[in-house]
């Protein structure tokens, strides 16, 4: 115990050296000078720079976790963006290849629709060829005319001659005779003509085809000189024979247009065009009631001229006819 003792004495006695240190007075006093020194430099030190920097640096690191977030949500939008570039890519893709197959398509339907246009039209030139050489016996035109379907042929037959007239060029300077389109206009205006070269005929396209009528002078006068001379022939034909029948006169012949459309044809460079114009226009000259009607305009307006002109044609049936409707024209004269 006592040995204990004597141990715990002298730890007591170490510590109690190791608690003082001898300084110099002076150099005490310096320490202490410096020590307030910086006691008093420090915080400003501290306060001004450091605390400034440590201000920065936290603004510093919270526009880095702002731009980071930013950047994250770059990162989101740039991958949405890239989906949807992707699946309007595919979009694209699959529409392109859907145009392709529908322009196949449609080329493929054009292309049949011209073999059926073709072959319609071979097939109307075919038959209606045909029945222009049958409707030259009157029991075969009275079954025509008799038949439900009459009226809608004269119909379909008014549309074809202005679709065929209309497609004709500007610069077109003689048709094709031989052409399965021409051949299907002139065997239904020789259907039309051969009709109209009965009575029954006559009768039944002044009381259930007037559109026919005028579909054929519309386009008498929208055809130019020169062109398509048998088709106007055909046509002129058609409106002499119908001129016949006193109703289909006054129905002509009281047409707008219809005098000065005799004019024009007049003046075509073709002599059977101007043979028919001059027929019709004797069909007026010789009834007495349709003339009362145009006299006043035949007057104002007749090619005297060219009438004249044509009485001196080679062509010795125009030359006759020119003759005559010169002699018919004087009554005029009384008329005024």
């Amino acid at each position: 115990m006592r040995r204990r003792a004597g141990l715990a004495g002298d730890a007591q006695k170490a510590e109690a050296k190791e608690e003082f240190v001898k300084v110099r007075r002076r150099d005490l006093e310096r320490l202490t000078t410096e020590v307030m020194q910086l006691r008093d430099f420090l915080p400003k030190i501290v306060n001004g720079d450091i605390l400034g920097t440590f201000q920065k640096l936290d603004a510093i690191e919270s526009n880095m976790e702002k731009k980071e977030e930013e950047i994250e949500q770059l990162k989101m939008d740039c991958e949405h963006f890239r989906a949807r570039l992707e699946t309007a890519q595919a979009d694209c893709m699959r529409e392109k290849k859907e145009k392709l197959d529908l322009r196949q398509q449609l080329n493929e339907a054009k292309q049949q629709l011209l073999q059926q246009a073709e072959y319609c039209t071979e097939m109307g030139a075919a038959v209606c060829t045909l029945l222009w050489g049958v409707s030259s016996n009157e029991e075969a035109v009275k079954t025509i005319l008799g038949g439900s379907k009459a009226v809608k042929f004269f119909t379909i037959a008014a549309q074809t001659m202005e679709s065929f007239v209309k497609s004709l060029s500007e610069d077109m300077k003689q048709q094709d005779l031989d052409s399965d389109e021409n051949q299907f206009v002139l065997a239904l205006a020789g259907i039309v003509t051969n009709v109209a070269a009965l009575a029954c005929g006559r009768e039944f396209l002044v009381s259930s085809s007037r559109e026919l009528l005028d579909t054929m002078m519309h386009l008498l006068g929208d055809m130019k000189p020169g062109l398509c001379t048998k088709f106007k022939v055909l046509m002129l034909m058609s409106l002499y024979n119908v001129s016949i029948n006193l109703k289909g006169l006054k129905y002509i012949s009281g047409s707008p247009g219809f005098i000065p459309l005799l004019w024009w044809l007049l003046n075509d460079p073709d002599t059977e065009v101007c043979l028919h114009a001059l027929r019709l226009l004797q069909s007026v000259i010789l009834e007495p009631e349709v003339l009362a009607k145009s006299a006043s305009e035949m007057r104002d307006t007749l090619p005297f001229q060219r009438i004249i002109a044509l009485s001196k044609s080679r062509n010795a049936e125009l030359q006759a006819l020119a003759k005559e409707l010169l002699d018919d024209l004087k009554i005029l004269e009384y008329e005024a």
